[in-house]
């Protein structure tokens, strides 16, 4: 039997990695015993439980970059986060430690490195955190979604993985997997064949910017021509967003527009799909990679150290997607939007090049590179 430690966490875009890292190791050696460590109070103490693992929780928190009380209990969160890391990892005594990033993942894995237990870093982004550029030379490998992380990291160490997706996603393989879906998916989501469907995503929360782009081209009707919206706007705008879209004022425009919360079958929504908008996550431009979409990266200015948009550049740079700033979105998507639906030959390129940037099988990659740290031959 072996023993791993998965920590970190915090977002769906940590967690449901993980996951996948844990279930194509588990696919490898059967007798894996595996631990999840985590934030007390995030996503990761539901959601891995749900997929059979068991998983400790920290209390730990991450520091905010603005004035605010917070702060004051974040060296104490931090110290007390420690010293559990510490005893969680004694008391398993784990042959390899692997950290995807998020709050818990920088105690566990500074933990691991100071008792020289082996150790993985799943490194997402194109411009890596902190806790992952601090913790590089102690650990023994880093797995990473781009090229050029020799800038960050020791070139020794790196493997081009990609990132880990979603398994009904990752089976898709690009266009060719999305025709026997595509059906399907008009069906499920009401749609209309003939018509140029565009998906908006912005996380499971939803992303405040991108919706109201969204809804003032809606309201304005614009782009102009056969256009209906596949929408997943977030739990916490559903309701004032339906209210808006079933106005009397918009009661044109209402049967172009699928409005959801949350969207569960990604698959059939990818596959029905002709334009993604999207934020800029890790995790949402691996995925995106993998459909070989047109999109339209809109990254959240929100988050630590501004990976989104690094994450965004990635692909703009490589003619891979088009980027548009958070504080440009209200006032150019319309325009942007209606440009790239006309130029097909534009779609045509996008699809290609960001299909040249998928790195399909991620989870497995990772995991025979968790196994071979501990000399077990994957």
């Amino acid at each position: 039997m072996i023993k791993i430690i998965i920590s970190g966490g915090g977002t769906g875009g940590h967690v449901f990695p993980a996951i996948a890292i844990a279930n194509a190791i588990r696919a490898k050696r059967a007798d894996a015993d595996i631990l999840f460590i985590g934030a007390r109070g995030k996503l990761e103490m539901e959601k891995v439980p749900a997929a059979g693992y068991r998983i400790e929780g920290l209390s730990i928190a991450g520091f905010q970059r603005r004035i605010t009380l917070k702060n004051l209990s974040f060296p104490f969160k931090l110290l007390s986060s420690m010293i559990r890391a510490k005893k969680l990892v004694s008391e398993f005594a784990p042959d390899l430690v692997i950290g995807v990033g998020g709050y818990a993942s920088g105690p566990v894995l500074k933990t691991a490195v100071s008792m020289n237990i082996p150790a993985l870093i799943q490194e997402q982004n194109s411009f890596p955190g902190v806790t992952n550029r601090m913790l590089a030379g102690k650990v023994q490998k880093i797995c990473v979604a781009y090229e050029g992380m020799e800038k960050y990291f020791p070139k020794e160490k790196l493997v081009l993985t990609g990132n880990p997706i979603r398994q009904d996603i990752e089976g898709m393989k690009g266009i060719e997997g999305m025709k026997d879906k595509r059906n399907e998916g008009m069906k499920v989501f009401g749609l209309e064949e003939g018509k140029t469907t565009v998906l908006v995503i912005g996380g499971s929360l939803g992303a405040g910017t991108i919706n109201s782009s969204v809804l003032n081209c809606v309201k304005n009707g614009k782009p102009e021509g056969n256009v209906q919206w596949l929408w997943q706007c977030g739990k916490y705008y559903y309701e004032n967003i339906r209210a808006e879209v079933g106005s009397p004022g918009l009661a044109e425009v209402k049967s172009s527009v699928s409005l959801y919360a949350f969207i569960d079958r990604m698959d059939l929504a990818y596959s029905a799909a002709d334009i993604v908008i999207s934020r800029a996550g890790a995790i949402a431009i691996s995925e995106l990679c993998a459909v070989s979409k047109p999109v339209i990266l809109i990254p959240s200015p929100n988050v630590a150290e501004d990976h989104q948009t690094k994450n965004a550049m990635a692909l703009s740079q490589k003619k891979a997607a088009i980027l548009l700033k958070d504080n440009e979105a209200v006032e150019k998507l319309s325009g942007i939007l209606e440009f790239l639906i006309r130029d097909i030959s534009m779609q045509d390129e996008l699809k290609r090049n960001i299909k040249a940037m998928a790195v399909p099988g991620a989870a497995e990659k990772i995991a025979s590179e968790a196994l071979k740290l501990i000399h077990i031959k994957s």
